[in-house]
């Protein structure tokens, strides 16, 4: 069973999101807090697989608590899926520099709710198709050539898988279009991280933009 807490500060967003994901067979909501301190004293209390956090929440905002919770500096990071109704730039990047491994709109329905958490689970990050391009191109332009050099040189079917990850497209998805299983996916992709040293395909996919191999 994948674990879940769920903090908002809305009852109703809080009693709807328990609802769809109790619905699913590998899916339990531990627990679901109102306010920020609340979520990060619950996540170090139950050590859910899965936090599901709002942005504007009282005491703490979502991304400090996702900074407290899946930060660079946290030993044993919780794997955090930002949910909100704002889609501001600003909110995005500072989710995914806090560690978030998702970041999604309330309006992008239940299946990719659920699909955010198994994703999550599993070291896979998702983020809503409506802000996906426009978050990666942000690691585009000025932030360019800012990267350091990976540890060992990539190999071109690497180069391949990180362009598609990039794009935004999910490990079926790169596998289909480069004539790959799903399991030789996941080895690029973990070799990847290991010469750049991202920590999920979220920053795999911000160095591929920062180090212009998107161009």
């Amino acid at each position: 069973m994948i674990r879940v807490l769920i903090a908002d500060d809305q009852s109703m967003v809080r009693t709807g999101f328990r609802m769809i994901l109790d619905a699913q067979d590998d899916i339990e909501v531990v627990a679901d807090v109102a306010d920020g301190v609340s979520a990060v004293s619950k996540a170090r209390e139950l050590r859910p697989d899965v936090c599901l956090l709002d942005i504007r929440m009282p005491g703490l905002d979502g991304l400090e608590v996702t900074r407290q919770l899946a930060g660079p500096d946290v030993a044993d990071p919780v794997k955090v899926v930002v949910v909100t109704t704002f889609d501001l730039d600003e909110y995005v990047h500072t989710a995914l520099h806090n560690g978030a491994s998702g970041f999604l709109l309330k309006d992008a329905g239940p299946s990719l709710l659920i699909e955010a958490v198994r994703a999550a689970e599993r070291g896979d990050a998702l983020v809503s198709p409506q802000i996906t391009v426009r978050l990666l191109k942000h690691f585009n332009g000025s932030t360019k050539q800012r990267v350091a050099p990976p540890k060992e040189a990539l190999t071109a079917r690497e180069r391949d898988v990180v362009r598609a990850a990039a794009r935004g497209r999910t490990n079926t998805e790169i596998g289909t279009e480069l004539y790959l299983s799903l399991s030789t996916v996941k080895t690029h992709l973990a070799s990847v991280q290991s010469k750049i040293g991202a920590r999920n395909r979220v920053e795999i996919a911000a160095w591929a933009w920062r180090s212009g191999l998107m161009d």
